[in-house]
């Protein structure tokens, strides 16, 4: 990959740009910990060429938000639970949101024709 394409990427969140050792530098936990949320399949690292784990600042935020229910007393399992009920909550909601756009929508065409029938031939 060149430097151009690279760069490219630096604005994409799921683009696997951070070593496990900065990751957890950047997030403030240890490197023992990312291993144990990508065990409990909480976030999967890609893998680099070589083997190694790399993060997305996707995968980060994820990691932090798990770090800062542990550091509350959460069971790391728990922790990794809570966080993906979140991310089902917000994408339901956003579902809803969405759906209840278009009922709008459909509601707003309908008083329109209602206000303005057609007329008769």
């Amino acid at each position: 990959m060149t430097a151009d394409v690279s760069y490219g990427r630096l604005d994409d969140d799921d683009y696997p740009a951070y070593t496990m050792g900065r990751a957890a530098e950047m997030i403030g936990t240890t490197q023992s910990f990312l291993r144990a949320i990508g065990e409990a399949r909480l976030i999967t690292p890609l893998r680099s060429a070589g083997g190694h784990r790399r993060y997305s600042r996707y995968q980060l935020r994820i990691a932090a938000r798990a770090r800062e229910l542990v550091d509350q007393g959460t069971p790391i399992e728990a922790a990794c639970r809570i966080i993906v009920l979140e991310d089902q909550l917000e994408e339901a909601q956003r579902i809803n949101a969405e759906y209840r756009r278009a009922a709008e929508a459909v509601e707003a065409v309908e008083a329109v024709e209602a206000a303005n029938p057609p007329a008769a031939a």
